[in-house]
Parts: structure tokens; C-alpha cells; sequence
């Protein structure tokens, strides 16, 4: 019997017990029993995300590209918003925690990931070719997006100390909304070939949308149970979330490592079936796996925690700090050239990875 037949059973058998037990307190728990139970909800969470993935992934086979990737990135950015929520709405104000968890899923899906697929593709296959008309698509959203949100807060007079006006979030938001909306549609109607492999867009765009009556039930099967593995995430994130916040505040941790932290724990899954697709020459899918995160996470999360931060009137950080400032700069350029040729290499794999280590530096030595 496959192990990941004991996901679900172990996924929601610790939802019972933590919703039966006594509510968590991490301040009255030793260190120890507080470290072992994170380490066990931790680990829940993580498998249950591969379950998210595992079952996306299912969906993508039967439903095509871009649908696949596009339910696997809402998926996962679903699990950030839910996370970085229940952190917001604790005990404690964390106003930059939407920050730094924005921009750690950038760096580290846009460097690390990025970095790390081209390299091992250009190892293994030397040089690679993807849809270079889907990865501009996505640079076009994402390079606005980003500097609205994470530079543009620093240089308005509205406000000070990296936030924005209550108006200045609404309309933001609002902005934020209608624009991945309308790239949305796009990228699943008009433009769909984009993000295609090369050569297979005439193919989809000539092919009946409508699954058979088999095929249907095989999709609502799947989405069910994708649901069913999301729930066990969305129900943990509070008690995962207060021993999150204590466990950074008792090392005396930089506040950016809890961002971090939400960050890797929620894109690792995707982060692994992205270099799985480079490994096997499918470069745009990789491709639509980081650049999806990317564009989703700015699309969807930067209103959630707009939007929170209004409705519990929190004050909301999302101005970066000088340095990464120039370090999303250099990001956003490097992307920009690294999709620009239609074939990639090891070298923008190394440099990637470069910039991925900076940011690491700058975490722990600003």
C-alpha cells in the first residue's frame, strides 16, 4: 500500500486533535513539546501540500495547459494567503509579515527556483527551448505589480514608513484585481497558445473543451479531493502560526525569517514539480509553474493583505527596505533578460542562484 494513501486519514486526524485539544499557548509549553509539535503540524502541512500538488497535477494532464499549472498556482497561493492571515490576525501585529512573505516567494521562486531548474537543465540537455510569447506575458504583469507593491508604498507622501492610505489600498487592490483578472482571461481564452509548449498550441486550440461525461466525474473526483487536502491546511495555519511567531521571536530571529519561513513551507511542492518538469525538457511548464507563482502571489495576496490590515485596522508595511529594493530590481531585470531569447543555459541558472545567495545574506546580515 502507497504511503500517500495515509495522507489524508493522518491530515485530518490531527485536525480533531487540535480542534478538541485545549487551545495552544506556546508561552505555557517547554520548549521541547513546543518544537515537536511544530515539527508534527509542519510536517502535516508539507504533505498535505504535496497532496495539493499531486492531485493538480492530475487535473493538469486531463485538463491541459494552461488550466493545470493556473489550479496548481491558485492552490498554493490559496495555503500563502491562509498562513500569512492567521499571522496577521494573532495575538501579535506583524505588519511587515506581508511583505516579507511576497517578497521571499519572488527570491525565491524567481532565483532559487528559477536558478536551480535552469541549471540542471542546461546540465542535462545544454540548451533548452520554451514559449517565449507566455514568459513575457507573465513579466508583464509581474514587473508592474511588483514595484506598485513592494516600491512604489516608499515614495508616497499619503503615508509614511512603507505603507499606503486607506484610499490608496482600496484602489490598489481594486487595480491589482481587475489586472490579474484580465491576464486570467487571457491566458485561458484568447492567448492560451502562449503558454503552451512549443509546437502543441494549434493542437489545443483545435481540440473540443468539453471533457466527456467519464472524464467529468474523473475532474470532480480530483477537485474534491484537492479540496479535502487544502482544508487540513487552511484548519492548522492559526496553531502552526502562533508557534511560528514564538518559535522566531524565542531564537531572536530576524522578523523577515517568519515570511521566509510561510514562504519555502508553501511553494516547496510546486518548487519540486517545477524542476521535475525542467529535468524532463518541458521548460514552459516550468516555466508557468514560477512565473504563475509570482504573478499569483502579487495578484491575490497583496489585496488579501491589503484587505485585512483594513478591516482589523493593522498598518500594513509593504515598502521594502533600500537593499532589496535593489535586489527585486536586479530580479525583475535578470528575468527580463533570461526570457528574452527563447532558449536558456547554465549561466542564467548561475546567476540566478547568485542573486538567490545575496538575498540570503541580506536576511541575516542587513
Amino acid at each position: 500500500m502507497p504511503l500517500s494513501t495515509f495522507r489524508l486519514p493522518l491530515a485530518w486526524l490531527t485536525v480533531g486533535a487540535i480542534l478538541v485539544a485545549p487551545p495552544i499557548v506556546p508561552a505555557a509549553m517547554s520548549p521541547i513539546l513546543a518544537g515537536l509539535l511544530f515539527a508534527w503540524m509542519l510536517g502535516v502541512v508539507l504533505w498535505s501540500a504535496f497532496g495539493v500538488v499531486h492531485e493538480a497535477e492530475e487535473l493538469a494532464e486531463m485538463l491541459g495547459e494552461p488550466f493545470g499549472t493556473l489550479v496548481l498556482t491558485l492552490s498554493i497561493v490559496i495555503i500563502e494567503v491562509t498562513l500569512i492571515s492567521a499571522v496577521m490576525l494573532g495575538a501579535k501585529a506583524v505588519p511587515t509579515l506581508g511583505r516579507d512573505t511576497m517578497f521571499a516567494v519572488l527570491m525565491i521562486v524567481l532565483n532559487g527556483v528559477v536558478g536551480l531548474g535552469l541549471l540542471i537543465g542546461g546540465l542535462r540537455h545544454h540548451q533548452q527551448g520554451f514559449n517565449l510569447q507566455g514568459a513575457s506575458a507573465y513579466l508583464a504583469v509581474i514587473i508592474p505589480l511588483a514595484v506598485i507593491a513592494l516600491v512604489l508604498p516608499n515614495f508616497t507622501v499619503s503615508s509614511n514608513g512603507g505603507t499606503l492610505s486607506p484610499s490608496q489600498s482600496v484602489l490598489f487592490s481594486l487595480l491589482t484585481i481587475l489586472l490579474y483578472t484580465l491576464f486570467l482571461w487571457l491566458q485561458t481564452g484568447r492567448h492560451r497558445g502562449f503558454f503552451q509548449p512549443l509546437g502543441a498550441a494549434i493542437e489545443v486550440e483545435d481540440a473540443s473543451p468539453l471533457p466527456h461525461a467519464g472524464q467529468r466525474r474523473s475532474i470532480g473526483r480530483h477537485v474534491i479531493l484537492l479540496l479535502a487536502n487544502i482544508l487540513p491546511i487552511v484548519i492548522l495555519s492559526k496553531s502552526l502560526a502562533k508557534l511560528l511567531d514564538a518559535g522566531v521571536e524565542a531564537v531572536r530571529a530576524p522578523t523577515a525569517l517568519g515570511g521566509i519561513i510561510i514562504a519555502m513551507m508553501v511553494f516547496t511542492p510546486e518548487g519540486i514539480s517545477a524542476l521535475r518538469a525542467v529535468a524532463a525538457n518541458q521548460l514552459t511548464r516550468a516555466i508557468n509553474l514560477c512565473l504563475g507563482a509570482a504573478t499569483s502571489t502579487l495578484g491575490l495576496t497583496v489585496p488579501a493583505v491589503l484587505l485585512i490590515g483594513l478591516v482589523s485596522d493593522q498598518p500594513v508595511v509593504l515598502g521594502l527596505s533600500a537593499a532589496n529594493m535593489v535586489l527585486l530590481t536586479a530580479t525583475l531585470v535578470l528575468n527580463s533578460i533570461t526570457f528574452s531569447g527563447g532558449r536558456t543555459t547554465m549561466l542564467e541558472g548561475a546567476v540566478h542562484l547568485s542573486l538567490f545567495a545575496v538575498f540570503l545574506v541580506l536576511v541575516f546580515s542587513p
